[in-house]
């Protein structure tokens, strides 16, 4: 590995050095620059980092370097590299960190999921496109349905992998990289190698120079742990008192029912919180992350679908409301936040019965949290979450007045040309609590929302069919009307 810390000598292009120095991004972590020389010589490489450790750009530079030198032009149907990733958020948010770099060179980007419909995706395709950020059941519909070929792909990137194993996606990504060239370059990027990733090492990978950084089973030194104990009584009032102060905080439940009741009542309480979770329309999950990144909501609620690959600036507190099953689980959730060598917080709600599950589960992640039994006005709570506590006023939705209807934007993934985004827009109509997708099932995690939103004072936002949705906010006990109002005649695209 190199000891010159510059992107330059490293030997990333000018152009893109100076899009990276204006986004504050001077020097390389340790992951890309460990991993950048032989990725950019075209060698297949490994690479093993913790979630947040930026393997994103230690395989974007390389992959976007590459294809400006090669000479090669982009074909109908048939892209120049391949990109894939186990969800629809890491899929958008990949494309995104690669929008200006591509840009710079020429080139051309196009997200493939489903959840969505595909008509755009296709037509990119036909247009022609050098670089796929695509999820594997979406992918490989389109690749039987003849409009989209492998066998022009120079290189293959496998991001998340040891996330696309625990997801079941490994047949669907076999099945995927057999269709590409032998000879092209690949790399595949994970937080942890176990069995399941060798097989894919071994099958697909030529002498890969394999890297190891920030391992998953370090824990970041810039995150704080801590345990607090509670009694059933306290557990809701202690949670609201963390989520109500400033900044932004990821909550995890274990399942999606417990993700959405746990926003209900934030809610309801006065804290503007969304949730995030396995039963959630393409379409509400981006809004919902949209409200997040935005502000507008200052609490994410979610299950371990926004584990891996969820990036949102400055999130201060990590907080499992219910402690995971497994020790990884629990090393990705806290990787939300403390990224990019900020400070973080991580904290763990414990009752009674759980105590011998938490030290097991800390023992396991390599953690020496602080262990505090707790209960509203403890002045720890203040110390892990400072800041004046507020509930003005929760996210609700109510029913536009009679008439106010509009015709609404499809949902659909755009392709990027010249680096422009013309898409992954979203089909703007707010889904009623529980709606379930259409869309491809296989190789997708797919998700919905109650469509909670928040807009300005009482502007009704666009819905693709049946009455338009106001959103406002609600202030104090009002907030129980959070779950109020259907739509009827809901549109859903699928395939």
């Amino acid at each position: 590995m190199s000891t010159d810390t510059t992107f330059s000598a490293l030997g990333v292009p000018a152009a893109l050095v100076s899009i990276l120095e204006a986004q504050g991004i001077t020097a390389p972590t340790p992951i890309q620059a460990a991993t950048l020389p032989d990725s950019l010589a075209g060698r297949d490489v490994l690479g093993r980092g913790r979630t947040g450790s930026g393997k994103t750009y230690a395989f974007l530079l390389p992959l976007l370097t590459r294809l400006s030198q090669s000479g090669q032009r982009r074909q109908a149907r048939r892209p120049r590299a391949l990109i894939l990733a186990p969800t629809r958020e890491l899929v958008t948010q990949i494309d995104t960190a690669m929008a200006p770099l591509a840009k710079a060179l020429g080139l051309n980007s196009q997200t493939i999921f489903g959840g969505v419909g595909q008509n755009p995706q296709v037509s990119g395709l036909r247009s022609g496109i050098d670089v796929i950020v695509a999820c594997p059941g979406r992918l490989e519909d389109l690749m039987q349905q003849g409009h989209v070929i492998l066998d022009a792909v120079e290189i293959t990137i496998l991001d998340e992998a040891d996330h696309m194993a625990d997801l079941g996606f490994l047949p669907g990504v076999r099945r995927i990289m057999d269709k590409t060239p032998a000879n092209g370059q690949r790399m595949l990027f994970s937080a942890t190698l176990d069995g399941a990733i060798n097989v894919l090492v071994k099958r697909f990978l030529t002498n890969p120079m394999t890297h190891e950084a920030d391992s998953a089973q370090s824990p970041v030194s810039t995150m704080a742990h801590h345990v607090l104990h509670v009694d059933n009584g306290s557990h809701l009032p202690v949670l609201l008192d963390l989520t109500a102060a400033p900044g932004r905080t990821v909550v995890f439940t274990r399942t999606k029912h417990r993700a959405k009741k746990l926003a209900k009542q934030l809610n309801a309480s006065g804290v503007p919180a969304v949730e995030l979770h396995g039963n959630l329309s393409q379409g509400a999950r981006t809004r919902n992350m949209d409200d997040f990144h935005s502000g507008r909501a200052q609490t994410l609620v979610a299950t371990d679908i926004a584990a891996r690959g969820i990036h949102v600036d400055d999130v201060a507190l990590v907080i499992h409301a219910d402690p995971p099953v497994e020790h990884k689980a629990y090393l990705h959730r806290s990787g939300r936040t403390a990224r990019a060598g900020n400070d973080g917080t991580v904290v763990t709600m414990m009752l009674d019965e759980q105590m011998r599950d938490v030290r097991d589960l800390t023992r396991k992640a390599g953690i020496k949290p602080t262990t505090t039994r707790v209960q509203l006005g403890h002045p720890l709570l203040t110390e892990l979450a400072p800041g004046e506590r507020s509930y003005a006023g929760g996210l609700v939705r109510e029913e536009a007045p009679a008439g106010a209807r509009s015709g609404g934007a499809r949902g659909g993934s755009g392709s990027r040309s010249g680096g422009g985004r013309s898409g992954a827009a979203t089909g703007a109509g707010a889904s009623t609590s529980g709606q379930r997708r259409g869309g491809s099932g296989r190789g997708d995690v797919a998700a919905s929302t109650s469509g909670q939103r928040r807009g300005g004072s009482g502007a009704p936002r666009r819905s693709g069919g049946g009455s338009a949705t106001v959103y406002s906010t609600s202030s104090g006990s009002s907030a129980a009307s959070f779950s109020a109002g259907t739509r009827a005649g809901s549109r859903r695209t699928s395939r």
